[in-house]
């Protein structure tokens, strides 16, 4: 596929690169964004969840539509550039806010590029990478992703201890980093044609490759979703773990620290499993991550101690590590590359419309039931979601090709 840089294509390197600069930005100012509205716009908290919600929907809708549109034109870099560029030029803008809306607007402005970006990207990786490398790819791009966030999480962490209290100012820098990840993704990155459609009755194609017969989902596509749909619903906002760790006296100065180790886990992590699951099969991994963050899930249900804390959020960035990049190769195996880009845009789309009503029933369950009913019930529907894409996904493979 030509000349590669470290073991990788040019388009899987350069792709997470830029996903690396962004996260760095995202992470520079996200953190902040609830107290700056709060102490310094005056927006209430009420706000601040109407905020995410309106953003997260925006996202969820529109990644569901640049998948496909992008599998329409046969095209994947005018929407990832475009996308990165949307939110990197938005994203700094929070240091001239005024007012609570216009956090709302820069944060909806944000979503909207990455809900334009997401598919088109993970299918472009697809696209870029040997049939039998996609795990190792992926986890590639998931680890540079991580990275970006770690190190971001570190720059603020240093901004506030040591140059500023100002979040105009701390914003400001999230501009640079921003620069580059447009500036890579521009520059680094090419199209890559999606495969040609297969003739009517398959001719030359093995009738044990789902993945290449592209014309329609098959069963075990629309079984992973629905597992994931089920699991989604017990993944709850990472905000109830923090809320946690400050129930059993985090200070809070150690918050960013502790979200650094989680970043950590996850970024050394998600090559050695993404290669893991190009030779022991996808299937494994997935269920091995699920089974993870249900045990982590009942340990943040009986912890009673900050070391505990700390050691739960090691293993949370396991479960990451295990899943995230396994996750999207394992659509990559599914679906031939002519629809790629519309099954990547299913994917994300069942995680964003699921992420709401999974935030709310903790939050009912934790406020009516206490924090153990509430992560115990996250960890039955990762196990429940497990036991479906067994059902659903790994038995009807029997016979066939090893996923």
């Amino acid at each position: 596929m030509g000349k590669k840089i470290f073991g990788f294509e040019k388009n899987i390197f350069y792709l997470s690169l830029t996903s690396f600069f962004t996260d760095i930005s995202s992470e520079i100012i996200y953190p902040l964004l609830p107290l700056f509205l709060t102490s310094v716009l005056g927006a209430g908290v009420a706000f601040v969840g109407l905020v995410e919600g309106f953003a997260e929907t925006t996202a969820s809708m529109l990644k569901l539509f640049s998948g496909w549109f992008s599998d329409k034109l046969r095209r994947r870099k005018p929407f990832v550039v475009f996308g990165y560029t949307l939110s990197s030029v938005a994203r700094p803008l929070a240091a001239l806010a005024f007012a609570p809306w216009n956090i709302l607007v820069i944060r909806i402005l944000d979503r909207v590029g990455k809900g334009l970006r997401n598919a088109p990207r993970d299918a472009l990786i697809a696209d870029s990478c040997e049939p039998r490398e996609k795990g190792r790819a992926f986890g590639f791009n998931r680890a540079m992703d991580n990275a970006g966030a770690m190190i971001g999480s570190l720059i603020v962490f240093f901004l506030l201890l040591r140059v500023t209290g100002n979040y105009r100012l701390i914003f400001a820098w999230a501009a640079l980093p921003a620069f580059f990840a447009v500036m890579t993704v521009i520059f680094g990155t090419r199209d890559v044609l999606p495969g040609p459609l297969p003739a009517a009755n398959g001719a030359g194609l093995s009738a044990k490759s789902p993945a290449e017969r592209p014309a329609r989902y098959d069963a075990r596509f629309k079984g992973f979703v629905g597992a994931v749909l089920l699991f989604t619903l017990g993944n709850s906002s990472d905000a109830f773990l923090l809320l946690r760790a400050r129930d059993l006296k985090i200070g809070v100065a150690f918050i960013p620290l502790l979200w650094c180790l989680l970043h950590v886990v996850k970024t050394f992590g998600s090559v050695p499993f993404g290669i893991i699951s190009d030779k022991i099969g996808r299937s494994k991994v997935i269920i091995a991550g699920w089974m993870v963050y249900g045990a982590v899930y009942c340990g943040f249900a009986l912890a009673g101690s900050a070391l505990q804390i700390w050691l739960l959020f090691a293993a949370y960035g396991l479960f990451y590590a295990l899943t995230e990049g396994v996750e999207r190769a394992f659509i990559a195996d599914l679906v031939g590359s002519r629809r790629r880009g519309s099954a990547f845009g299913i994917y994300n789309f069942v995680i964003g419309i699921a992420a709401l009503p999974a935030s709310l029933l903790m939050g009912a369950l934790w406020q009516v039931f206490g924090p153990r009913v509430a992560f115990f019930t996250g960890a039955s529907l990762a196990v429940a979601a497990s036991l479906l894409f067994l059902l659903t996904v790994v038995r009807p493979a029997a016979g066939t090709v090893p996923s």
